[in-house]
């Protein structure tokens, strides 16, 4: 594969990507970021292949730099998760689920957060 090629079909799927993700509802955030999560972690795989396969001192440098973000890239990830889901925890009211210390947002974003016991 020529680099015009590679150029082409890396510009092709960052465009891609943005245009799905940027259409996507704030209510499925979490569950994307964790289904994203998988991806990162074959990523990370990838990148470990890819450095096992390296001949020269320049491609194990580039190997084991791919393979540091990538491993950065999936662990972030679960904690991002992980903290959004505890967002959604029950705050042991007996109330159910529902947003921590029963805050919301004002009408029209305007003046911003109002939550219950003056939070």
């Amino acid at each position: 594969m020529t680099g015009i090629v590679a150029l082409y079909i890396f510009m092709l799927a960052a465009f891609t990507g943005y245009e799905v993700i940027a259409r996507v509802p704030v209510i499925l955030h979490t569950p994307l970021m964790s289904g994203s999560n998988f991806v990162h972690g074959i990523v990370l795989v990838g990148a470990m292949v890819a450095l096992g396969g390296a001949q020269t001192p320049l491609e194990k440098t580039i190997g084991f730099i791919g393979v540091l973000l990538a491993a950065g890239n999936a662990v972030g990830g679960y904690v991002v998760t992980e903290r959004m889901l505890e967002m959604f925890k029950s705050s042991g009211g007996g109330r159910g689920g529902g947003a921590p210390r029963d805050c919301w947002l004002r009408p029209g974003g305007v003046g911003g957060w109002g939550c219950r016991g003056g939070i």
